[in-house]
C-alpha cells in the first residue's frame, strides 16, 4: 500500500555500543584457549563465562557474536529446518528445537551482557529464499528485524542477488519498492548496518558494488571486517540477478584488502566469507579439531582458510548451512578460527578476540569460540513479537489460504526426497497442460527450501497446507519452462549431477514419476550415474530420440552447473512454479483424501 505520511529521519549509524547491564551469564565452551603471550599473567586469563576476562591494561577481550544464512526466517522454522543435534557427554545425541527471531534476539542480548566491547556480524544470505512473512514484502521485514538485533555488519551472500543489484542497494539504503511501493505508512529505512561486497564488482567501473570493508572502533580498539561471497555466485543465481556484475576470487580479494587495512593502521581483521565447508559430524558441538586442527572439515572453506593472508585473524563463514568451529592454520602456520552457525537462526557463535593494545593485533593464541543453540526455552523478545505480528497481519489474507491436504510430513531431506518428487510431479502435471507431450520434469534440490509438515503451523489445523507454507518451500518465483532435449543430452544432464562443478558436492536432481536410474556412489565422477540404468516409464533412454522436459527457469538457464539444461530447443515459458505446486495439491488432495508422502524410490542408490 502507498505511504500516507512522511518518512521518519534516517537513524544515525550505530558504530559502538556500551552495555552496562547486570551479569547473568551463559556458559561458553572454549575450543581453543592457550596462554597469552608477553606480559599477560594467569590472573588476566578470561574464564568460561560471557563476561570476558581482559578489560584493562595491554589486552582487551572483544566479543564477536556471529550467525549466517538466516534467509528471512523470522518465525521458528518447522521440521528439520528448525532443529539442531547436540552431542551428549555419553556419546548419544539430543535433538533440540531451535531458531526464531524472537528467541535469537533474547539470546544475543543476554550474551552481550557484561561485554562492553561486543560486535555482532553475519556471513551473508540474511535474505532471499525467505518464508512468506519476509519474501512477500521483498525482505523488508528481515532488514527491520536485523536492525533491532543490533547487527553491526554482514557480508553479502549469493541470495542477496536474487532480485538483482538495484534491489540489494535498496535494502541497504532504504526506499519503497519500485513496483510494489510502500507496504505501510512508513517509508522503508533500509539497513542500519553495512553490507560488504569486496569481491563483487560493477562490470563497467570495476569497483566494488558496495563497501569492501568496514572498521569497528571503540576507544583505542579497532577491528576491520572484509566481506566477500563465493566466486561461483553466478552459477547458482539467475542470470538476471547478477547482470552487470563480476565476482572475483575470494582469497585474492581478502588478501588485497587486508593489506589496505593494515596500511590504514588496522591490524585486527576478520573476514566474513559467504562460502563454507562440510563438517565430519552433523552435531553442532562436535570437536572439529580432533584428531588434529581442521581435520573435521572439508570443502571450499578449508582451501580458502589455508590461503587467506596471516594478517586476517578469524574467518566467519556460511553458505553450506553447516555448523562448525574449527582451527585451521594460516599460511604462516599460526592457528586461526573458522566458524559457521548453521542456518535459519538456529545457532549463534560467540568468539573471544583478545586485542593487544601494544601491537594493535589479535593475540591469536588466546582466541576462543563456540556455537550456542538459539533454544526456544527463553522469553520471546517483545519487540520482535510485535514486528512479526505486524507483518503477519499484512500477509494473512494471502498466506492463510488452504491449498491442499497431506497425511504426514513430506520432507525435503535425503538424496532423493519425498518433497522433491512431489514438486517434480507437480511441474510435470502443469507442463502437460501447456504441452501434452511433456515427458518428464527435473527439480534442483537447492530450490526446495523447507519440508511440508503435518502439524499445523497456525490455526489452519493438522494436515492443511497453506499458501504461506508452500511459499516457504518454493520462494524463488521461478517459472516452469519446457525444452526439448535429445536422449544424449538428457543422459549428460543427469551425469552433471556428479561431475564438473558438482563432482565434489553432488547436486542430485529430483525427478518426476516414471524416470528411474541407479546412482552408484562407490564410483567416481560421471560414472556414478549408471547410464544403462536410466529408464523412462520402463524404457531405456534413446540417445537419438527427442524428449520434452520441464524444469524451472533457474535450471533452464544452466544454473547449479547443469550447463546442458541451458541448451534445450523449442523453449516454452510457463507460469510461476509455486502456482504449479498449488494447482497439484488442490487437484490431488482434499480434507477427506489427503495426499500421502511419495515413496522417494525413483533413484536406486548404491553405497
Amino acid at each position: 500500500m502507498p505511504a500516507t505520511s512522511p518518512a521518519h529521519p534516517r537513524r544515525r549509524r550505530r558504530t559502538n555500543r556500551l552495555l552496562v547491564t547486570a551479569a547473568g551469564v551463559l556458559t561458553v565452551g572454549a575450543l581453543a584457549a592457550a596462554a597469552l603471550p608477553g606480559s599477560a599473567s594467569a590472573g588476566e586469563q578470561g574464564g568460561k563465562g560471557h563476561g570476558h576476562g581482559h578489560q584493562h591494561g595491554r589486552y582487551q577481550d572483544v566479543q564477536l557474536l556471529s550467525f549466517n544464512d538466516l534467509h528471512g526466517n523470522l518465525e521458528p522454522p518447522t521440521g528439520s529446518s528448525g532443529r539442531v543435534t547436540e552431542l551428549q557427554p555419553d556419546g548419544t545425541t539430543k535433538t533440540i528445537d531451535a531458531g526464531g527471531a524472537e528467541y535469537l534476539a533474547t539470546h544475543l542480548r543476554e550474551a552481550r551482557k557484561g561485554n562492553a566491547y561486543s560486535i555482532t556480524a553475519a556471513g551473508g544470505d540474511m535474505v532471499g529464499a525467505s518464508p512468506l512473512i519476509s519474501g512477500l514484502f521483498h525482505d523488508e521485514p528481515t532488514i527491520e528485524a536485523l536492525n533491532k538485533l543490533d547487527l553491526d555488519v554482514t557480508s553479502v551472500g549469493n541470495h542477496e542477488f536474487d532480485e538483482g543489484a538495484k534491489e540489494l542497494a535498496r535494502l541497504q539504503n532504504g526506499g519503497c519498492h519500485p513496483t510494489d511501493g510502500c507496504y505501510t505508512d512508513k517509508k522503508f529505512q533500509g539497513a542500519d548496518f553495512p553490507y560488504l561486497s569486496a569481491n563483487v564488482l560493477n562490470e563497467k567501473t570495476e569497483k566494488p558494488l558496495l563497501k569492501p570493508y568496514w572498521v569497528w572502533k571503540k576507544k583505542d580498539v579497532k577491528v576491520g571486517f572484509i566481506g566477500v561471497t563465493l566466486e561461483g555466485t553466478p552459477d547458482i543465481v539467475s542470470a538476471e540477478g547478477v547482470k552487470g556484475l563480476v565476482f572475483k576470487d575470494e582469497v585474492e580479494t581478502i588478501n588485497k584488502y587486508a593489506k589496505e587495512l593494515r596500511r590504514k593502521g588496522v591490524k585486527s581483521i576478520v573476514a566474513l566469507i559467504h562460502e563454507g565447508g562440510f563438517p565430519a559430524s552433523q552435531n553442532y558441538n562436535y570437536d572439529c579439531d580432533a584428531p588434529g586442527a581442521g581435520d573435521g572439515i572439508s570443502g571450499p572453506i578449508a582451501d580458502i582458510a589455508k590461503n587467506v593472508s596471516p594478517e586476517v585473524d578469524a574467518l566467519v563463514t556460511g553458505h553450506t548451512h553447516n555448523a562448525y568451529v574449527c582451527t585451521i592454520p594460516d599460511p604462516a602456520g599460526n592457528p586461526r578460527m573458522v566458524t559457521s552457525a548453521a542456518s535459519f537462526g538456529r545457532l549463534y557463535t560467540d568468539t573471544t578476540l583478545t586485542y593487544d593494545r601494544r601491537t594493535g593485533d589479535i593475540a591469536r593464541t588466546a582466541v576462543k569460540s563456540a556455537n550456542h543453540v538459539v533454544s526456544r526455552d527463553v522469553p520471546k523478545a517483545p519487540d520482535m513479537t510485535r514486528l512479526i505480528a505486524k507483518w503477519n497481519t499484512l500477509a494473512a489474507p494471502i498466506g492463510n489460504r488452504a491449498i491442499g491436504y497431506i497425511s504426514g510430513d513430506i520432507v525435503k531431506d535425503g538424496t532423493e526426497s519425498p518433497l522433491g518428487d512431489l514438486i517434480a510431479d507437480a511441474q510435470l502435471a502443469y507442463a502437460r497442460t501447456l504441452d501434452p507431450e511433456t515427458d518428464l520434469a527435473l527439480m534442483n534440490p537447492g530450490g526446495v527450501r523447507a519440508s511440508l509438515t503435518y502439524a499445523a503451523s497456525g490455526a489452519e489445523g493438522d494436515g492443511v497446507v497453506t499458501f504461506a507454507e508452500a511459499f516457504t518451500v518454493q520462494p524463488f518465483a521461478n517459472t516452469v519452462n519446457l525444452q526439448t532435449f535429445t536422449g544424449e543430452q538428457l543422459i549428460q544432464a543427469l551425469k552433471e549431477q556428479v561431475s564438473g562443478s558438482n563432482e565434489a558436492a553432488p547436486k542430485i536432481l529430483q525427478v518426476s514419476d516414471g524416470l528411474t536410474y541407479t546412482l552408484d556412489l562407490t564410483k567416481s565422477g560421471a560414472d556414478r550415474v549408471v547410464t544403462d540404468s536410466i529408464r523412462l516409464n520402463g524404457e531405456a533412454i534413446d540417445p537419438s530420440a527427442s524428449y520434452r522436459v520441464a524444469t524451472n527457469s533457474f535450471l533452464a538457464g544452466g544454473g547449479d552447473g547443469f550447463t546442458t539444461l541451458g541448451q534445450g530447443a523449442d523453449d516454452l515459458v510457463g507460469d510461476d512454479d509455486l502456482k504449479a505446486l498449488e494447482q497439484y495439491l488442490t487437484a490431488n488432495s482434499s480434507a477427506g483424501s489427503p495426499l500421502a508422502p511419495p515413496a522417494a524410490d525413483r533413484i536406486t542408490i548404491v553405497k
